[in-house]
């Protein structure tokens, strides 16, 4: 039974293979007949159970994997992605040490580069590295009560764990920056300390209430996530870390706003002086707008890139004609792709789409969530 699912698993890679270098030289120019590169790739897999991509082909795969990405709305610059080819590391220095690169170059200054960082492959009987934060750059979550947290709830048991294994802790501040969990090749995973000059922060303040710069609200500019793996042509590469730019409603409705994160209508709401006795009076959503124009224009006066919900809506559905000009169909997830504040007010909204999966494309395997949690550290 073994040999069996062997051959079956190297047959499975063999045929994604094929169909990846297909789609590769029928949109690389130059590229040629794939006759050739099929042959020695299966090749290649009789004799050793896997292969190499090429340089090209893994910037193509990791650049059409954006592209197929049914929950991302900025997929219009998907062939704009930068992309980092450091297959050759496997040990977890190395892996947090171009982690911190990777953040650096992305960073650049405030002007945000969609940028990936692709690291060892699963290969037969040795699995890949992993990165097991859910991003490079994650705040703490700390307090005793299950209902009463300083910093980010959703990082409360990495925070946790992270303590359990000895991170000191950072000044107990709300924002907080945890370190980054690396897992290399055989080996236990470990944290690492991202160095203050990796991590650009944007002060939150709001364009006409100045008390919220005695506030203390921030949050960091380069939205890099780090637990997905990134599938090609059969190939998986489970630490592969990659990055757009933030849109300011996932900053301002749900990093900040969302009841389970850190909460913050019912504060933005008593500081405007709105009534909270009852939904009916709509502090929320007014609370929301507020916190989300706060966003907009910290990042703006930082010179930090941002998107909001109504541009990057627009584009979102230049990139579906463009797409469809070129005869390629385009999946989207609904419930990810209209924004979560001002839905019917964007043209994303009302339109349907088909939630297709297709490859290459980033994933989450089995135990991403339990390992950004931190449940398998201690």
């Amino acid at each position: 039974m073994e040999i069996l699912h062997e051959r079956s698993t190297t047959a499975q890679t063999a045929d994604a293979a094929e169909e990846f270098i297909r789609l590769f030289h029928r949109e690389t120019p130059g590229a040629g007949d794939p006759r050739d590169r099929i042959a020695a790739v299966r090749a290649e897999l009789a004799e050793t159970g896997t292969y190499r991509h090429t340089a090209e082909e893994l910037v193509h795969g990791a650049r059409v994997a954006w592209r197929n990405s049914n929950r991302c709305i900025g997929r219009l610059y998907w062939n704009s992605l930068r992309v980092r080819d450091r297959r050759e590391l496997t040990g977890a220095d190395e892996i947090a040490a171009e982690c911190v690169e990777h953040l650096r170059e992305a960073t650049n200054g405030g002007r945000v580069r969609p940028t990936i960082t692709v690291f060892a492959p699963d290969a037969p009987g040795r699995p890949g590295p992993l990165i097991w934060s859910e991003q490079l750059i994650r705040y703490a979550g700390y307090g005793d009560h299950p209902s009463v947290t300083v910093g980010d709830p959703r990082n409360r048991e990495l925070t946790e764990a992270l303590r359990a294994l000895g991170w000191p802790g950072g000044a107990g501040t709300p924002f907080d920056l945890l370190p980054l969990v690396v897992q290399g090749c055989d080996d236990k995973p470990r944290w690492f300390d991202l160095p203050a000059d990796a991590v650009l922060e944007v002060p939150i303040e709001h364009p006409e209430d100045a008390r919220w710069s005695a506030w203390g609200l921030r949050w960091h500019a380069v939205p890099a996530i780090s637990n997905m793996c990134l599938e090609i042509g059969g190939l998986h590469y489970p630490a592969a870390p990659f990055n757009g730019w933030y849109m300011g409603t996932e900053i301002g409705a749900r990093n900040l706003g969302d009841a389970d994160r850190y909460n913050l209508l019912p504060v933005v709401a008593r500081m405007l002086g709105l009534d909270t006795a009852s939904d009916r009076s709509l502090w929320k959503d007014r609370a929301l707008v507020e916190l989300n124009r706060a966003v907009l224009h910290s990042f703006d006066r930082a010179g930090v890139t941002i998107a909001d919900h109504h541009s990057e809506s627009r584009r979102f559905l230049n990139h579906l004609e463009r797409e469809e000009r070129k005869g390629r169909a385009v999946g989207a997830d609904w419930s990810w792709i209209v924004p979560p504040i001002s839905g019917s007010a964007t043209p994303v909204f009302h339109r349907t789409y088909e939630d297709r999966q297709t490859s290459p494309a980033y994933v989450h395997h089995e135990g991403a969530r339990d390992r950004a949690e931190g449940r398998y550290l201690v």
